[in-house]
């Protein structure tokens, strides 16, 4: 067993978890804080101390790393329904599985000088240098994915600030080319979102509006407001828009739909 230091290990490995983890949350579309994902990373990084402890049985490691995918998931997006939470750790697991797999391959087939891997566990022998170097072209690739796939189709995640009785209110949606949801009276774009993202805000009912909508599943009614001011990933949106609030609509980890006119126009 070669030299392993010990700060070049959990450096590395806070490193990979940040990268698997951003990789979830792009995956579900979860409306997470970088600050909670950089505490998840950080709690995979000092995870990987475990390679300094000797090889497990087959079987025991894969216990190890379902109950450490856990507590990252738990960390990096805070609580959910238990539905969700095993749908987060699932895919968070597939991608660890995934790189692990593809790092096996590289240090069985080629045995690069440098890389070692112990339970499961990769351990890069790289100066500081070059770890900030391959995080930049990691960080550049997935802006450019992102930017190319809003250029196709329209569609992607964006983060969403409205100002209401002067309380900010955060959350993440889906841009939609097909949602073109209005305002009958006034022709204003409406964001359709889950009352549960509202952080408990209920708005004044004297300024409550019922939008009728439509849809595959159906049609009816949704309650709106309209919102001091929008911001849509930090950039003031002039136009007038309004929040129409609904539930049980909306499917999976997506908690609201940002009709593609509003950010595209």
């Amino acid at each position: 067993m070669k030299t392993i230091y010990i700060d070049v290990l959990i450096t590395v490995n806070i490193f990979i978890d940040f990268i698997l983890i951003l990789c979830t949350k792009r995956c579900l579309h979860i409306n997470a804080s970088y600050k909670r994902m950089l505490m998840g990373s950080a709690l995979g990084g000092f995870e990987s101390l475990f390679a300094m402890l000797p090889p497990l049985k087959f079987g025991l490691n894969i216990i190890y790393d379902l109950t450490g995918a856990a507590a990252i998931i738990f960390v990096a997006f805070g609580k959910c329904n238990i539905k969700t939470y095993l749908k987060r750790v699932a895919v968070y697991f597939l991608f660890s599985f995934s790189f692990c797999g593809i790092m096996i391959f590289i240090y069985t087939a080629f045995k690069p000088n440098g890389m070692e891997i112990y339970n499961d566990i990769v351990y890069f022998d790289i100066s500081p240098v070059v770890l900030i170097i391959l995080t930049l072209v990691c960080y550049y690739i997935l802006k450019l994915i992102k930017r190319m796939t809003k250029g196709i189709n329209g569609g992607g995640t964006c983060n969403v600030e409205i100002k209401a009785e002067n309380k900010i209110i955060t959350f993440c949606g889906k841009i939609d080319t097909g949602c073109n949801l209005k305002e009958p009276f006034s022709g204003d774009y409406v964001i359709v979102a889950e009352k549960s993202v509202m952080d408990n805000y209920s708005p004044d009912e004297k300024k409550i509006r019922l939008i009728p909508y439509e849809s595959l599943g159906g049609s009816g009614l949704i309650s709106g407001f309209k919102p001091q001011e929008v911001k849509i990933d930090g950039k003031k949106i002039d136009d007038q828009i309004y929040i129409g609030l609904c539930e049980n609509i909306l499917k999976g980890d997506i908690k609201a739909l940002i009709p593609g006119q509003i950010v595209n126009g």
